[in-house]
Protein backbone atom coordinates (compact mmCIF):
# COMPACT_ATOMS: atom_id res chain seq x y z
CA UNK A 1 0.00 0.00 0.00
CA UNK A 2 3.06 2.36 0.95
CA UNK A 3 4.92 1.89 -2.23
CA UNK A 4 1.52 2.65 -4.33
CA UNK A 5 1.12 5.89 -2.01
CA UNK A 6 5.10 6.25 -3.13
CA UNK A 7 4.49 5.85 -6.56
CA UNK A 8 1.76 7.67 -7.66
CA UNK A 9 3.03 10.92 -5.60
CA UNK A 10 6.32 10.70 -7.45
CA UNK A 11 5.17 10.24 -11.08
CA UNK A 12 2.51 13.35 -10.34
CA UNK A 13 3.56 16.33 -12.64
CA UNK A 14 5.28 19.08 -10.63
CA UNK A 15 3.92 22.68 -9.36
CA UNK A 16 6.36 25.12 -9.89
CA UNK A 17 7.54 25.32 -6.21
CA UNK A 18 8.64 21.81 -6.58
CA UNK A 19 10.39 22.29 -9.64
CA UNK A 20 12.36 24.95 -7.95
CA UNK A 21 12.83 23.25 -5.00
CA UNK A 22 14.33 20.13 -7.50
CA UNK A 23 16.11 23.10 -9.08
CA UNK A 24 17.91 24.50 -5.85
CA UNK A 25 18.61 20.84 -4.03
CA UNK A 26 20.38 19.92 -7.38
CA UNK A 27 22.47 22.80 -7.50
CA UNK A 28 23.37 22.79 -4.20
CA UNK A 29 24.53 19.65 -4.24
CA UNK A 30 26.79 20.01 -7.28
CA UNK A 31 28.60 23.06 -5.62
CA UNK A 32 29.16 20.57 -2.98
CA UNK A 33 30.74 18.18 -4.59
CA UNK A 34 33.02 20.90 -6.62
CA UNK A 35 33.61 22.25 -2.92
CA UNK A 36 35.07 18.58 -1.72
CA UNK A 37 36.58 18.03 -4.55
CA UNK A 38 38.84 20.67 -4.57
CA UNK A 39 39.08 20.85 -0.94
CA UNK A 40 40.59 17.29 -1.82
CA UNK A 41 42.73 17.79 -4.44
CA UNK A 42 43.63 21.17 -4.93
CA UNK A 43 46.05 23.05 -2.21
CA UNK A 44 44.43 26.83 -2.80
CA UNK A 45 41.14 25.73 -1.03
CA UNK A 46 40.55 24.37 2.54
CA UNK A 47 37.21 23.52 4.13
CA UNK A 48 37.56 22.80 7.33
CA UNK A 49 34.31 20.21 7.66
CA UNK A 50 31.71 18.22 5.38
CA UNK A 51 28.98 20.40 7.43
CA UNK A 52 30.82 23.71 6.23
CA UNK A 53 31.80 22.48 2.91
CA UNK A 54 27.66 21.77 3.00
CA UNK A 55 27.01 25.29 4.54
CA UNK A 56 29.17 27.17 1.93
CA UNK A 57 27.67 25.38 -1.10
CA UNK A 58 24.06 26.93 0.10
CA UNK A 59 25.70 30.40 0.46
CA UNK A 60 27.08 30.13 -2.74
CA UNK A 61 24.11 28.68 -4.60
CA UNK A 62 21.25 31.63 -3.01
CA UNK A 63 24.06 34.31 -3.49
CA UNK A 64 24.71 33.61 -7.36
CA UNK A 65 20.95 32.96 -8.04
CA UNK A 66 20.95 36.91 -6.29
CA UNK A 67 23.36 37.91 -8.39
CA UNK A 68 21.63 36.20 -11.34
CA UNK A 69 18.50 37.94 -10.97
CA UNK A 70 20.05 41.63 -10.24
CA UNK A 71 21.75 41.04 -13.51
CA UNK A 72 19.02 40.13 -15.39
CA UNK A 73 16.95 43.23 -13.67
CA UNK A 74 20.14 45.27 -15.54
CA UNK A 75 19.88 43.06 -18.56
CA UNK A 76 15.99 43.99 -18.86
CA UNK A 77 16.23 47.48 -18.32
CA UNK A 78 18.88 47.93 -21.11
CA UNK A 79 16.88 45.57 -23.35
CA UNK A 80 14.21 48.35 -24.12
CA UNK A 81 16.49 50.84 -24.73
CA UNK A 82 17.73 51.05 -28.87
CA UNK A 83 21.32 51.92 -30.03
CA UNK A 84 25.06 50.70 -29.80
CA UNK A 85 25.37 52.99 -26.54
CA UNK A 86 22.75 50.98 -24.67
CA UNK A 87 24.24 47.59 -25.92
CA UNK A 88 27.40 48.54 -24.25
CA UNK A 89 26.40 49.53 -21.20
CA UNK A 90 23.88 46.29 -20.85
CA UNK A 91 27.47 44.24 -21.58
CA UNK A 92 29.60 46.71 -19.52
CA UNK A 93 26.93 46.27 -16.30
CA UNK A 94 26.44 42.74 -16.61
CA UNK A 95 30.29 42.22 -16.13
CA UNK A 96 30.25 44.74 -13.24
CA UNK A 97 27.49 42.63 -11.68
CA UNK A 98 29.05 39.58 -12.10
CA UNK A 99 32.47 40.94 -11.10
CA UNK A 100 31.49 42.93 -8.23
CA UNK A 101 28.89 40.00 -7.24
CA UNK A 102 31.74 37.47 -6.82
CA UNK A 103 33.86 39.96 -4.31
CA UNK A 104 30.50 39.83 -2.56
CA UNK A 105 30.20 36.37 -2.63
CA UNK A 106 34.00 35.60 -1.32
CA UNK A 107 33.43 37.97 1.19
CA UNK A 108 30.04 36.79 2.62
CA UNK A 109 31.76 33.15 2.93
CA UNK A 110 34.82 35.13 4.97
CA UNK A 111 32.05 36.52 6.88
CA UNK A 112 30.13 33.53 7.71
CA UNK A 113 33.02 30.91 7.84
CA UNK A 114 36.36 32.63 8.87
CA UNK A 115 39.37 30.66 9.02
CA UNK A 116 36.99 27.75 8.33
CA UNK A 117 36.97 28.22 4.71
CA UNK A 118 40.12 29.91 2.65
CA UNK A 119 40.75 30.34 -1.03
CA UNK A 120 44.27 31.19 -1.10
CA UNK A 121 46.44 31.69 -3.81
CA UNK A 122 47.13 34.88 -6.35
CA UNK A 123 45.16 38.26 -5.65
CA UNK A 124 44.35 36.82 -1.56
CA UNK A 125 42.50 33.59 -3.11
CA UNK A 126 40.66 35.71 -6.00
CA UNK A 127 41.71 33.76 -8.60
CA UNK A 128 40.88 30.19 -6.99
CA UNK A 129 37.47 31.42 -5.75
CA UNK A 130 37.13 32.50 -9.47
CA UNK A 131 38.28 29.30 -10.82
CA UNK A 132 35.83 27.05 -8.69
CA UNK A 133 32.80 29.38 -9.19
CA UNK A 134 33.40 28.94 -12.67
CA UNK A 135 34.07 25.08 -12.62
CA UNK A 136 30.62 24.84 -10.60
CA UNK A 137 28.77 27.07 -13.31
CA UNK A 138 30.24 24.79 -16.12
CA UNK A 139 29.12 21.65 -14.02
CA UNK A 140 25.51 23.01 -13.46
CA UNK A 141 25.04 23.61 -17.27
CA UNK A 142 26.17 20.43 -18.41
CA UNK A 143 23.69 18.55 -15.75
CA UNK A 144 21.30 21.34 -16.75
CA UNK A 145 21.47 20.29 -20.68
CA UNK A 146 21.29 16.70 -19.54
CA UNK A 147 17.88 17.43 -17.42
CA UNK A 148 17.11 19.36 -20.99
CA UNK A 149 18.06 16.53 -23.66
CA UNK A 150 16.07 13.72 -21.52
CA UNK A 151 12.63 15.28 -21.93
CA UNK A 152 10.52 13.77 -24.34
CA UNK A 153 10.01 14.66 -27.54
CA UNK A 154 6.45 15.64 -28.65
Amino acid sequence: MSEEIQQTTLTEPYNSRQKLFNKYIVFILINLTVLGFFNQYWDYLYIETFTIALLTAVLLQFLMQGALKIEHLAAHFFESKMGIKSKAFRAFSAWVIIFISKLVILEAINLFFGESVVFSGPIHGLVAFLIVVIVMIIVEQIVAWIYRSLADKN
